[in-house]
């Protein structure tokens, strides 16, 4: 066998801290194009793990972010701003090379075509590229804190780790990335027991998961399943803390992000997920930023938003540890209102009194801010026309109900749902962010569509939800308009969680 047949180990990196470029100065590297009609190389598309150790893999088999646990450091270096300005280092992370014709060697990315899926019921990855009349297959798995890269193919492939991996011991446990059989007894036998055990704890978490109703069509059974095991990759097993993607700058814990994958755990029946989930939250001090590490410490650079108090509380109401929502919530505001008014909302922009921060608040701030006579619709910022029609509207169906309000966001995610794109919708008239669709509001205005009966709204949601998927059945967290290539975070838990409960309403 030859040294790189397979990689598997704890791999553990210090990362050297590096300036963050712009892409205008000619000294940056550049990104490597990819292959036609696919995202570029060293964008993460799909995620694995157990809740343990956590790794990104680009639409090219690469190994692109890797974390000890969902929410924790890097251990590859992949900023984002440099995949954003396309100035990402051509060494990046964990490689496949092949050797070709005359001796050449040449990253996937360089492969006539490649086709990419997750092995049934697993998040065991399996990466298939054509070089010619020639293939090369890569199965990809974490188990037990263990990444295991198999390759399979006539063409001599080979693995390259990135210079920044320290292949070292530390404490006497074993941190290393095995690129040799000379390091093991038998590498290739530890990486196939590593791909065997992931193949089986995926099943095993699988089984236990509360079945769609009997009449869910094929395509809705494998959204569901996928959606699953996506948020059991970024789960962490031990802690409940969830991180919004396998990515830096996302692989931190959004109060919200986090709430919707606990009222998602708790609708699929894995109630100690969701108690986890809950309780880690819980001890969150939810004042103090937007979003926190996998140890609970808040993250600078963001306050605090006006819609985590009514998240967490629901979320905590869904997984059991309380009896209701409202009154969790006033007691994570220490008895008083809960503070909405002048706050960022979701969209992460400037403070002000926004529609999805008041639905969240669980007060009677709606009618406040409504007075005595309700709208036709409901936009961003209340008494403001200019400000646009809002998709959290949809959360006040699902999940923060308000009955008064159902024929104004009825009529508002109509709206929304006629505007969009056949990749489903944007967060509102109001973005300013470009036209592409994002899988998140698309989710949960399905969600709460078919909670009014709205079946076939919600059902063309989510058919733009498919259509957004990668060919692995993950969700980006935004698309490209036109040819609904992933721009963005792939997979993103928030959409994942959204797209579990619109299945649940559609299929109970």
């Amino acid at each position: 066998m030859s040294w790189a047949r397979a990689a598997a180990g704890l791999v553990a990196v210090v990362a050297a801290a590096a300036a963050l470029l712009s892409g205008g100065s000619g000294a940056d590297p550049e990104t490597p194009t990819g292959l036609t009609g696919m995202p570029p190389p060293f964008l993460g598309v799909a995620v694995l793990g157990d809740g343990g150790m956590t790794a990104a893999v680009d639409a090219y088999g690469n190994v692109v972010d890797l974390r000890p646990s969902p929410a924790g450091r890097a251990l590859i270096e992949n900023l984002a701003e440099r995949q954003a300005a396309g100035t990402v280092s051509a060494d990046t992370g964990i490689q496949v090379w092949v050797r070709v014709d005359r001796g050449r060697t040449l990253p996937m990315w360089r492969a006539d075509s490649i086709r990419q899926r997750y092995l049934p019921g697993t998040n065991v990855l399996r990466t298939l590229a054509r070089f010619g009349r020639e293939q090369v297959e890569v199965d990809a798995a974490l188990d037990g804190g263990r990444l295991a890269l198999i390759s399979r193919g006539d063409m001599r492939p080979a693995v390259r780790v990135n210079a920044a991996i320290a292949c070292r011991q530390e404490a006497g446990q074993v941190v290393s990335v095995i690129c040799s059989n000379r390091q093991r007894e038998d590498p290739d036998k530890e990486a196939h027991a590593v791909v065997a055990e992931a193949t089986l704890d995926s099943r095993r978490w699988l089984a236990r998961a509360r079945p769609l109703g009997a009449s869910a069509p094929t395509w809705a059974r494998d959204m569901y399943e996928r959606s699953l095991l996506v948020l059991h990759a970024l789960t962490d097993r031990r802690t409940g803390a969830v991180a919004a993607g396998a990515r830096d700058g996302w692989a931190y814990v959004w109060p919200r992000d986090a709430a919707a994958v606990g009222i998602a755990f708790a609708a699929a029946g894995y109630r100690p997920e969701a108690e986890r989930v809950a309780r880690f939250l819980l001890g969150l001090g939810l004042e103090e930023a937007a979003r926190f590490s996998g140890d609970g410490s808040p993250v600078p650079g963001r306050e605090a938003q006006g819609d985590a108090i009514g998240w967490v509380a629901t979320a905590a109401k869904a997984s059991g540890l309380v009896a209701s929502a409202r009154q969790a919530a006033r007691t994570l505001a220490g008895g008083q209102p809960i503070p909405w008014r002048n706050r960022p909302d979701y969209r992460e922009q400037g403070p002000g009194d926004y529609l999805g921060n008041a639905l969240a608040s669980g007060e009677p701030a709606v009618s406040r801010l409504y007075e005595a006579k309700l709208p036709a619709r409901l936009v961003r910022e209340p008494g403001d026309a200019d400000s646009g029609l809002d998709a959290a509207a949809a959360w006040a169906v699902r999940p923060f109900s308000d009955p008064r309000l159902y024929p104004a966001a009825r009529r508002t995610m109509g709206r929304l749902v006629a505007e969009g794109t056949s990749y489903g919708i944007t967060p509102g008239e109001g973005w300013d962010s470009g036209a592409d669709p994002w899988s998140a509001p698309t989710a949960w205005s399905a969600w709460s569509l078919a909670a009014l009966g709205e079946r076939r709204q919600a059902l063309r949601l989510m058919r733009a939800l498919r259509r957004s998927a990668t060919s692995t059945g993950t969700l980006p967290e935004r698309v490209d308009a036109e040819t609904g290539v992933p721009r963005s975070t792939t997979p993103l838990a928030w959409s994942h969680a959204f797209a579990i409960l619109a299945l649940r309403e559609l299929w109970p």
